[in-house]
């Protein structure tokens, strides 16, 4: 389920998505150890938005075969 609050993230790169899924994970370990429930759903819900759209950007790049940071690279092949 995608969380209703949150909106166009179309636009972010494939670093900042990685990022924001990153503090979330934080954020969902701190709101556990706190035993706060409702917020650990709400934050699983932003948490599944973000690594669903991280996955879909991450798929597209590997099916395209672009390689970033690699095409300078000596190829051995």
């Amino acid at each position: 389920m995608e969380h209703p609050l949150i909106h166009n993230i179309e636009d972010l790169t494939l670093e900042e998505l990685g990022s924001k899924v990153s503090e979330l994970y934080k954020k969902l370990s701190i709101a556990q150890r706190m035993g706060n429930g409702h917020l650990c759903e709400q934050i699983n819900m932003a948490l599944s938005s973000y690594s669903a759209k991280h996955q879909e950007k991450l798929n597209d790049l590997l099916k395209s075969g672009s390689r970033p940071g690699f095409d300078n690279k000596i190829d051995i092949s």
